[in-house]
């Protein structure tokens, strides 16, 4: 029995004989799958190619990104927040070996592990198994969960307490149940939203942009938009970290009203004549 890992994007399923005919997330349309086919692996075979490893850098004061080299599946940015005896996984990579297991004991563990979307779930099963701690997803995006487990706790509302100072907040958006963590002592007091990409950082590091489908270049309406950016308006931080290692280095939540108008401006055939 394997507990097969697709390629593309990096989840992981059950135990099974052999591989899953399709990747239920990989199929939708939010997604995409390979040209080339389906394919699939396993952890303990990329552990064996010797190929890959995980770099866990410090990007500012107890705040720590993690993720896989060579990148392996979509690529994404997992962090690791080093709280008041509290620390919290957010978003999940699909790697894991025993330097990485062994460095994150020295940082203190884990306490729980937190999601913003499906198409970060990876192996947030076998990272829950090896430190015995609860996955936080939201209700809404129960029907995703392609690997159940005793370890999900599934939230619901519009936030979560996670831990003083510490709180997941649902937008939606790019999925259903699409989350963020505001963490308020992030940026020395400052504030810090981890935001996946819920809320993307673009090219230009000052402006966030909203998706459905970011592979397939599907927008999200102006509605949706609008009302996203109004439930982070309350929320005091000043910078954004986003799946992909991309920062809004200061002004975040300022960054995001600016962006969300310009979006609706732009769906609405307002910001331009082409």
């Amino acid at each position: 029995m394997n507990k097969f890992v697709c390629t593309t994007c990096g989840t992981q399923y059950p135990d099974s004989s052999r591989p899953p005919s399709s990747c239920m997330i990989c199929e939708e349309e939010r997604q995409y799958v390979n040209p080339n086919g389906q394919a699939w692996t396993t952890i303990e075979k990329l552990i064996e190619s010797q190929k890959y490893k995980n770099k866990i850098l410090l990007e500012e004061e107890n705040l720590y990104s993690i993720t896989t080299s060579p990148s392996f599946g979509i690529g994404q940015t997992a962090y690791f927040i080093k709280g008041n005896d509290f620390n919290v996984l957010w978003d999940c990579i699909t790697y894991l070996d025993e330097r990485t297991i062994e460095e994150i004991h020295q940082m203190g563990g884990i306490n729980a592990i937190a999601l913003s979307h499906p198409h970060y779930y990876s192996a947030q099963i076998e990272w829950a198994k090896v430190f015995d701690v609860p996955i936080y997803i939201h209700e809404d995006d129960k029907e995703w969960i392609v690997n159940p487990s005793d370890h999900i706790i599934l939230w619901s509302g519009e936030k979560l307490v996670l831990h003083e100072g510490m709180t997941i907040y649902r937008l939606g958006g790019h999925f259903k149940g699409g989350a963020v963590l505001h963490w308020e002592d992030g940026n020395e007091g400052n504030g810090v939203l981890l935001t996946g990409d819920i809320i993307q950082v673009v090219a230009d590091r000052k402006w966030v942009s909203f998706m459905y489908s970011y592979p397939n270049l599907i927008p999200l309406p102006a509605k949706t938009v609008r009302e996203m950016a109004e439930k982070v308006k309350p929320l005091s931080f000043n910078r954004i970290y986003n799946a992909f290692h991309k920062i809004v280095k200061e002004d975040a939540n300022q960054s995001v009203q600016l962006s969300a108008n310009r979006y609706i401006r732009a769906v609405q055939g307002e910001l331009f004549q082409t």
